[in-house]
């Protein structure tokens, strides 16, 4: 019986446009226990401890507000770990994007969207 081999996503899957000389891309600090982290996951930034977890529909600690997405796979499950974030001035596609758990319908992920392009990350439908 053959091997199936799987591959997490790519940046380029859902990234679409960045600004040159990575006037996009921010280093991040993710959170331990946010645990495995994919590319594309729209991250958030938690208010006490200036760190990011993927984005929730609700909350009251800055989990619940969009400020990026995640560049690249991170492992936070059991330490802090570092990332790059795609902070402002770009455009992602909305197929590649990893949303959370908690993103569960078409309302919530059009809030989170909406909270990507106040920072200046749109989310392109078709793109």
């Amino acid at each position: 019986m053959p091997t199936i081999l799987a591959e997490n996503a790519y940046p380029s899957d859902w990234l679409k446009y960045e600004a040159d000389n990575y006037y996009s891309r921010d280093t991040i600090i993710v959170a331990s226990g946010a645990g495995k982290v994919l590319s594309g996951t729209p991250i958030a930034k938690v208010a006490a401890s200036g760190k990011y977890v993927p984005a929730a529909a609700t909350g009251s600690d800055g989990s619940q507000i969009a400020v990026g997405v995640l560049f690249e796979d991170v492992d936070a499950t059991s330490a802090d770990a570092k990332g790059i974030g795609i902070m402002r001035h770009a455009a992602v596609s909305h197929a590649g994007l990893v949303y959370g758990p908690t993103i569960t319908d078409a309302t919530k992920r059009a809030a989170l969207n909406g909270q990507l392009a106040a920072v200046g990350v749109l989310v392109r439908e078709g793109a």
